[in-house]
């Protein structure tokens, strides 16, 4: 399915902060964030995401394909998801295409809010499942284990 993937939002950095400095004075937010050292840098990369549990996993949809925290997760391979003051410690691993999905087919149901900026981004039209899980292959699904400790 070819896909004319529109660049991210120049917005999109400054509400990141604001997300970001939510969670850090411990506002409970709808969005949680992945902290992954940064794949060149190493150094701790914070960014928002909204994952949801399906069956029991937790998973998250990378909404633009290339996004630099796409990169450092699958470099990472763990980091924290923090929401309010609550850290927990996970694996992060990367589905393939033919697991992902059911995933990306429940994702407009569990997660209606990132529907418009999947679509915004140019991966869907009308944000329907048929849609979503024909992006398997071309967008990252991420299930996140939790880690003792």
């Amino acid at each position: 399915m070819p896909v004319d993937i529109k660049p991210v939002p120049k917005w999109l950095r400054y509400f990141n902060k604001v997300v970001i400095g939510g969670h850090k004075i411990g506002l409970k937010l709808p969005m949680v964030v992945l902290t992954v050292p940064g794949a060149k840098s190493g150094k701790p990369r914070p960014t928002p995401i909204t994952p949801f549990t399906l069956d029991d996993h937790r998973y998250a949809v990378g909404g633009v394909p290339g996004s630099s925290w796409i990169t450092n997760a699958r470099k990472a391979k763990e980091g924290t998801l923090t929401q309010g003051r609550r850290t927990q410690r996970v694996r992060i691993v990367e589905l393939s295409p033919e697991d992902s999905r059911p995933v990306l087919r429940a994702f407009p149901v569990e997660v209606p809010t990132g529907v418009g900026f999947i679509r915004n981004a140019g991966l869907v039209k009308e944000g329907t499942p048929d849609e979503f899980e024909a992006l398997a292959g071309i967008a990252a699904v991420f299930r996140f284990d939790p880690l003792e400790g």
